[in-house]
C-alpha cells in the first residue's frame, strides 16, 4: 500500500470489548483517522455462563486492525506503536506449543462460579483475599474460573502442572498471538483484577495460588503499562506490514482513566455504557474500602504504581435498551434526551433498574428492577426521564461512597462511553451531584488511553504533561438544580431503592 498523508505516523490502538474489537489509528492531535469494528460471537452453553472463542477474538483483531489502515489511507510501516486495551477478567487458557486455546475464554459476566465463591467466603482465606487483592470474593474476577477450569477439562491441571499450558485475560492472548508466541506477559492493571495478584507487593500470590490450585508457570509476566512488551514480527498484517513495536496496555476502565488525563489523586471519571464504571485516581496511596468498592491498580508508569477506587452501577445505558427493545417505547436511545426535556419534571416518577441486583453500596443480588410513582396523568416522557435520572441517581449513590473511603473530593467529573453523549443525562448528573461533569471532545477515551500508553514508550508524546494539553473538552455541565429540590430528588430515590430491595429474597416470597 503506497503511504499517504505524506509518511506521517500514528499510533494503532486495539480496544477487545465484550462485543466486539474496535480498532482506532490516532495522529498526533489524537483526531481519529481510521477506525473498524468486528462483533464477537457471545457463546451461553448454560444459563448464567458466557464464552467467548478466542480464535474469533483473535481473527477479529487481525481484520480490524487492516480494516482501519484501509480507511485510514496509510500504510503499517506508518504505525509507530501499539497499544492495546481489553475487556478485563475474562479467562483464555492455551496450549504452550500449538498456540491453541484449550478451552473457550470464560467472559468476565459468566456466574458458574457462584456457588465456589460462597464457600470460598466462609473460608479463613476470605479476608487475606480481600486485602492482598483489594477485590471482593466474586464469580467475576479470574481466579475462580481458572480454578474451574484446572478442575473440569480433563488433564489440563496435570498438563498446566508440566508448563505446557499457558493462562492470561485477553491483554495476554492477544500478544502471544501478536508475537507469534514471543512474549507471556500482561500488565499491573489487568492482573490486579485476577483475585491472584497482591497489590501491595505487587507479585502473584504463593498461598493465593496454592488455594486455588494454580501453578505459577502458567502466569504471565507482569509489566508496566508502558512498556516495549513485545513485537509484531513482519508479514503478519500483511505481505509487505513491518514489524511493530505493542508498548501500552491496560484494562479498558484503567485505559479510560487515563486517556481522560485523570493523573491526580482526587480525579475521576465515570464511563457510561451497559453498566456505569467509576474510577476514583487516589495516587500512590492505597484506599481500602468499607462500602465494598474494590481497590485495584490504576498503572505502572516510570517505576510509580498508582492506585485507584472502583465503583459500578451495573445497569445503565442498559435501562434505555429495555425500554427500546422489551417495552418498545422508543426505536432508538438518542430519542429519550428529547422526551425527558419535553416533560418540566419526572412527575413523580422513579425507576431503579435494579435488573440484576443492585451493587455498592446497597449489595443486595436479591433487589429487583421498580418503577414507583406512576399516576394515571405519567407519560412515555415520564417514563423515559425516570430511566435517565436513574442512571445519575446511582452513579450519585456510588460518589457518595467513594468519598466517604478515599477521604477525597472534588470539583468536577470527567464522563465518557456511549450514553455520554445524551446532553439532559449529563445536564441531570450535574445537577444531582451538584459538581462540573466535563465531556471531552474524543468520546473514544478506552482507546485513547491505550494510545497515549503505547505513545509515550516510544516518545510519539512526551509526557502526561503533554496529554493533558492535548485533552480538549466539548462540554461543561453545570449545576443548575434548586438546593432543596436536589435534596428532595434525592430522597426520593432512597425511597424507591428501598422498597425495590431484598425483592427475590426466599422468605419475602412466602405467601
Amino acid at each position: 500500500m503506497a503511504e499517504g498523508n505524506d509518511g506521517a505516523k500514528f499510533i494503532l490502538a486495539i480496544d477487545q470489548g465484550t462485543t466486539g474489537t474496535t480498532t482506532i489509528i490516532f495522529d498526533k492531535e489524537t483526531n481519529i483517522v481510521g477506525r473498524a469494528y468486528s462483533p464477537v460471537k457471545q457463546i451461553y452453553p448454560k444459563p448464567g455462563w458466557v464464552e467467548h472463542d478466542p480464535l474469533d477474538i483473535w481473527q477479529g483483531v487481525l481484520t480490524s486492525a487492516r480494516e482501519a489502515l484501509k480507511e485510514a489511507s496509510i500504510s503499517f510501516a506508518q504505525i509507530e506503536a501499539i497499544g492495546i486495551t481489553n475487556q478485563r477478567e475474562t479467562v483464555v487458557v492455551w496450549d504452550k506449543a500449538t498456540g491453541e486455546p484449550v478451552h473457550n475464554a470464560i467472559v468476565w459476566q459468566d456466574r458458574r462460579t457462584a456457588e465456589f465463591c460462597e464457600r470460598l467466603k466462609k473460608e479463613s482465606i476470605a479476608a487475606s483475599i480481600r486485602s492482598k487483592t483489594g477485590l471482593v470474593i466474586d464469580p467475576y474476577f479470574s481466579g475462580t474460573k481458572l480454578n474451574w477450569l484446572l478442575q473440569k477439562v480433563e488433564g489440563l491441571k496435570e498438563r498446566a502442572e508440566k508448563g505446557e499450558i499457558l493462562f492470561g485475560t485477553v491483554d495476554s492472548w492477544l500478544i502471544w498471538k501478536l508475537s507469534n508466541g514471543q512474549a507471556h506477559v500482561t500488565d499491573f492493571s489487568n492482573a490486579s483484577r485476577t483475585l491472584l495478584f497482591d497489590i501491595r507487593k505487587l507479585a502473584w500470590d504463593e498461598e493465593i495460588l496454592n488455594y486455588f490450585k494454580i501453578p505459577a508457570a502458567m502466569l504471565p509476566q507482569v509489566c508496566p503499562n508502558s512498556y516495549r512488551f513485545a513485537e509484531v514480527p513482519a508479514g503478519l498484517f500483511t505481505e509487505d506490514s513491518p514489524a511493530i513495536p505493542i508498548c501500552g496496555v491496560a484494562g479498558d476502565q484503567q485505559a479510560a482513566l487515563f486517556g481522560q488525563a485523570c493523573y491526580d489523586p482526587g480525579n475521576i471519571k465515570t464511563t457510561y455504557g451497559t453498566g456505569a464504571f467509576m474510577l476514583l485516581n487516589t495516587g500512590t496511596e492505597l484506599k481500602e474500602s468499607k462500602n465494598g468498592l474494590l481497590t485495584t491498580i490504576a498503572w505502572k508508569l516510570n517505576d510509580r504504581v498508582e492506585y485507584a477506587l472502583e465503583g459500578s452501577a451495573f445497569i445503565a445505558g442498559a435501562a434505555v435498551q429495555w425500554l427500546r427493545d422489551e417495552l418498545n417505547l422508543i426505536e432508538h436511545a438518542g430519542e429519550t434526551e428529547q422526551m425527558a426535556l419535553s416533560v418540566p419534571d419526572n412527575g413523580g416518577v422513579y425507576m431503579v433498574p435494579a435488573f440484576v441486583g443492585l451493587g455498592a453500596p446497597y449489595w443486595d443480588s436479591s433487589a429487583r428492577g421498580a418503577i414507583f410513582g406512576m399516576t394515571r396523568g405519567s407519560s412515555r416522557n415520564h417514563l423515559a426521564r425516570a430511566a435517565l435520572e436513574g442512571i445519575a441517581y446511582q452513579v450519585r449513590d456510588v460518589l457518595d461512597a467513594l468519598k466517604e473511603d478515599s477521604g477525597l473530593d472534588f470539583a468536577e467529573m470527567k464522563a465518557d462511553g456511549g450514553a455520554a453523549a445524551n446532553n439532559f443525562l449529563m445536564q441531570f448528573q450535574a445537577d444531582i451531584l451538584d459538581r462540573k461533569i466535563v465531556r471531552p471532545k474524543v468520546i473514544e477515551t478506552t482507546a485513547l488511553g491505550a494510545a497515549y500508553l503505547a505513545g509515550l514508550e516510544v516518545g510519539y508524546w512526551s509526557s502526561q504533561d503533554e496529554i493533558r494539553q492535548l485533552w480538549q473538552v466539548d462540554r461543561v455541565f453545570e449545576p443548575e438544580l434548586d438546593p432543596a429540590l436536589r435534596k428532595k430528588y434525592y430522597a426520593n430515590w432512597k425511597k424507591a431503592v428501598k422498597r425495590s430491595l431484598e425483592w427475590d429474597d426466599e422468605d419475602s416470597n412466602q405467601v
